[in-house]
């Protein structure tokens, strides 16, 4: 496969169409579960959220209190 003539072929498309085959890539990427390996510190920050999340399960914000406190800051 040429990357560059399939790119270039790509740009022909309208934005929608584009956009569509971004989210078909994204979703054939998801389907086979292919993630990328984490670092040893991506790993220990997860470890550490959720261990804090188990541990202070109430002490959690509501994406519309986290957008909310955003707006407040000058």
């Amino acid at each position: 496969m040429d990357i560059t003539a399939t790119l270039k072929e790509i740009t022909t498309l309208s934005i929608e169409d584009r956009i569509d085959l971004v989210q078909a890539i994204w979703d054939s990427i998801a389907a086979e579960q292919a993630y990328p390996n984490l670092t040893e510190a991506q790993q220990q920050e997860i470890d550490r959220r959720i261990a804090d999340y188990e541990t202070n399960p109430d002490n959690v914000l509501t994406w519309d209190e986290i957008k909310a406190s955003i707006r407040k800051r000058p």
